[in-house]
């Protein structure tokens, strides 16, 4: 066990030293900041000088424009962060409130919030250790054991609640195994909303994360790939639906050259003009940020090769944007004498979230079992990840 610790706390001191060196600094090094580094403050400044600030503008639409370019998605629209995405996706898959809806335990809390806000429930579902992210062989044991299918589709047994999507997120931007979870959503008549939100640049078997379910969110947040400050995207399977999505998300207001007429009970929550010109500029380099991204990934790999650390690498069958870099250390002990260490040696790391049932809003929520989850709570951090 000496031994042991002693191996640890080499690995600590090293590991800051190694991180140090890549960002060639001995001041505080952050887990993931922002680069504006092309366009941003010129965009900026000319919507400032538009007075086109808010919700319409010419960057808007060019920043829904270049993520469909970038991503395949037959239609993407803008929103003010990526929990607003992600509620609008699943308002648009037709979850309501009583409704069931099958995700992670495993992710970060604004997955849970938007479906709470919406008055729908999560039902958590293991992770697998290959992609981080929700596992299709847990989803359809749980799915066996505890559901039953009608003409209307999917139902909680005991409970006749029904299931009506499945949510997996793409845990650091590492895809979840897609293929496999399209066949049980089929099985049981289930809509696949992808989160998405940390993924944006990562690639399931050639075609980008977001574009193979139905729907998908993204996220823009500060600490994202790139950054708009704040902001999301509704990603769209088809056109049509894409228009739909957008009327949503424009308090469903009809156009007219004057009058204020509203269809449906619609959600004000376009991303504004300043949010979507800083977008535009950072989509211009995003090939440069993800080629950097995954050099850091690389470097990482060969620093704990033949450790007791395991590096975290993108599944056999995807290509990740690398967003947050991750270890999974051998044991509790070792996790939190690495937490402690680095941060105090002004190397910000993190622990993966805490598990969604333990936290006290969605404790009564149903699950499965999280064997995967928890081993990943007990041993994972998230180290410094800014491209360099």
């Amino acid at each position: 066990m000496e031994k042991c610790k002693l191996l640890g706390r080499s690995m600590n001191k090293s590991l800051v030293k190694f991180v140090k060196d890549i960002y060639q600094t001995n001041e505080f090094v952050p887990l993931h900041a922002p680069a504006f580094n092309g366009n941003e403050k010129k965009y900026v400044n000319e919507t400032i000088e538009s007075t086109f600030v808010s919700s319409v503008g010419k960057f808007v639409d060019k920043f829904e424009i270049d993520i469909e370019k970038f991503t395949g998605s037959a239609k993407a629209v803008a929103t003010v962060n990526g929990t607003a995405a992600l509620h609008t996706a699943l308002h648009m898959a037709n979850v309501r409130a009583g409704d069931l809806v099958l995700t992670q335990a495993l992710t970060f809390v604004a997955t849970c919030n938007a479906l709470h806000h919406m008055g729908a429930e999560p039902v958590f579902i293991d992770v697998s250790m290959a992609s981080l992210g929700l596992c299709p062989v847990a989803l359809e044991a749980y799915l066996d054991e505890y559901a039953l299918i009608d003409e209307l589709g999917a139902y909680n047994k005991l409970t006749k609640q029904r299931f009506k999507a499945v949510v997996p997120m793409h845990t650091f931007g590492h895809p979840v195994e897609l293929d496999e979870l399209l066949v049980v959503c089929n099985k049981w008549n289930l809509t696949l909303v992808e989160d998405a939100a940390e993924s944006l640049g990562s690639f399931y078997k050639g075609k980008h994360t977001g574009t193979i379910g139905e729907l998908a969110a993204l996220s823009f947040n500060g600490n994202k790939i790139i950054t708009t400050g704040g902001g999301g995207m509704v990603l769209c399977r088809t056109p049509e639906l894409g228009v739909k999505t957008k009327h949503i998300t424009t308090t469903a207001k009809v156009p007219h050259p004057y009058e204020f007429f509203h269809d449906d009970a619609g959600f004000n929550y376009r991303m504004p003009n300043l949010n979507a010109a800083l977008g535009c500029a950072q989509m211009e380099v995003i090939k440069e940020y993800l080629v950097l991204k995954r050099e850091l990934a690389t470097k990482y790999e060969h620093f704990f090769e033949g450790s007791d650390f395991k590096f975290v690498k993108e599944p056999s069958y995807a290509k990740s944007n690398y967003w947050l870099n991750a270890v999974i250390c051998p044991t509790f002990e070792e996790r939190e004498n690495l937490l402690s260490e680095t941060n105090k040696s002004n190397v910000m790391t993190r622990p993966i979230w805490t598990l969604m049932h333990r936290l006290p809003s969605y404790s009564a929520c149903d699950r499965g079992p999280l064997t995967n989850s928890e081993y990943l709570e007990q041993r994972l951090v998230n180290i410094p990840s800014s491209p360099v």
